[in-house]
């Protein structure tokens, strides 16, 4: 019996994984594609923003699959490949806080898994705008050493000198990675997927412990606060409230995202953002089944859940003013 193929996308908070892998997904062609999409916060949003050629999605939130939810992992996968439904291929999309050592150790010790599935790259996407102020967290590190792959995204937000240090660190990290640079998590097929480039005797000379009975543990400071707002925002609201928090918290905030529902709006509005910069576009329409609401999530050090949950609201539209 021929083993599931597992490509295992990881990348420090907003480095773009997400947008690979929707790209990886917009260029199967006739692949039934299972993908396993870990967030830290206790609200999904990552999920949502799938593109629909997927054919299966397990969400696993509230924790990283390098810890809270490690179990989570291998249950779902589990329960996955031994269903008899036909599976192609299996994408796994860390947290940007997840130590992959962890993650790859529960692919090489479960038996099921192992039975089952056969991991074929770790791909690291690494933020090419935001590198510096990132790269001095242990996950980050961490991250692009257990890479066969390190894509380096964001090309067009930064210059070749930046650039050129990016690689020279990325390198100095792991000897061994492919590296590419890419814009908008836009990587070819043919770099990422069934290139045979996982090698667990090059990741035991990095780690030697990697098989050893371990779990990860994140900073006491770095924290997750979710916010659901069931009444539609109005826009005015809620761009003058998120520019205000931004600018005053901006170097805190490690990972913004979110999915609006715009007053007047047919179509869901997604916003994401690392640090002080900020992006947000008009996604999918809202289905007459879809539950309108807004749903955010900032990971960041310090944050404060009250006040955050007070600016939120303060945006809302209220019935007597939506009349």
């Amino acid at each position: 019996m021929s083993k599931t193929p597992v490509t295992i996308i990881t990348g420090f908070l907003g480095a773009g994984k997400t947008t690979l892998l929707n790209h990886i997904l917009g260029q199967a062609v006739g692949e039934k594609i299972a993908v396993v999409v870990n967030e830290y916060g206790e609200v999904g949003i990552d999920g949502q923003l799938i593109v629909e050629t997927a054919d299966t999605i397990i969400e696993l939130n509230n924790g990283c699959i390098c810890c809270t939810v490690r179990g989570d992992l291998v249950k779902g996968i589990g329960e996955l490949v031994t269903s008899g439904r036909p599976v192609d291929r299996l994408i796994v999309e860390t947290s940007g806080l997840a130590d992959p050592a962890p993650v790859v150790q529960s692919f090489v010790l479960d038996d099921v898994l192992k039975a089952h599935v056969q991991l074929d790259a770790i791909v690291t996407v690494v933020d090419a705008r935001h590198f510096a102020d990132q790269i001095g967290q242990d996950e980050a590190r961490e991250q692009i050493a257990f890479a066969d792959v390190v894509l380096i995204n964001k090309t067009d937000l930064t210059d070749e000198a930046s650039l050129y240090r990016t690689e020279r660190e990325v390198r100095r990290l792991n000897p061994l990675a492919r590296i590419q640079r890419v814009r908008d998590g836009a990587a070819a097929r043919a770099t990422v997927l069934d290139i045979g480039a996982f090698d667990l005797k090059n990741l035991l000379a990095i780690e030697p412990d990697l098989l050893d009975d371990h779990e990860h543990e994140h900073s006491d400071d770095i924290g997750c606060v979710a916010v659901t707002i069931p009444e539609p925002l109005a826009p005015n609201l809620f761009n003058g409230w998120f520019s205000k928090f931004q600018k005053e918290r901006g170097v805190d905030l490690l990972r913004m995202k979110g999915v609006l529902n715009f007053a007047g709006e047919s179509r869901r509005y997604v916003f994401h953002g690392v640090h002080m910069t900020a992006d947000g576009r008009p996604g999918r329409p809202w289905a007459a089944s879809d539950v309108r609401q807004s749903q955010i999530v900032f990971i960041g050090r310090n944050l404060d859940r009250a006040e955050i949950e007070g600016g939120f609201a303060h945006c809302r539209v209220l019935a007597d003013q939506a009349a």
